[in-house]
């Protein structure tokens, strides 16, 4: 079974979909990374995960507690969802100057 796991993610690694900003206009766009690093989340690997694209995490975080927010409806959780999805908004800006800054965008 855990071989069978093994194997399809190897398989999505391979198999990831292409980003149309990238096809279209040659290097990385703001959410490129995401896929690789839900894949590298998913094996275990949290530092790879974070490399690939750091805003995975807290985004999973925030998709969570909204879910928890809309079924239980915490006091502050509306506002406490806004500042945090503008938070992860900051993080992806953050991250893409610095690959711009760093010469990282591929081509």
């Amino acid at each position: 079974m855990i071989l069978q796991q093994l194997n399809f993610f190897d398989w999505l690694s391979h198999h990831l979909f292409t980003c149309p900003f990238k096809t279209y206009f040659g290097f990385d766009c703001p959410g490129c990374g995401l896929q690789r690093s839900l894949l590298a989340l998913i094996r275990g690997n949290l530092v790879a995960s974070f490399k690939f694209y750091p805003a995975t995490i807290p985004l999973i975080a925030i998709i969570i507690f909204t879910l928890l927010h809309l079924k239980f409806d915490f006091k502050f959780g509306a506002a406490l969802i806004k500042i945090s999805f503008f938070a992860v908004a900051v993080i992806v800006l953050i991250n893409y100057i610095y690959k711009i800054y760093n010469h990282q965008l591929t081509a």
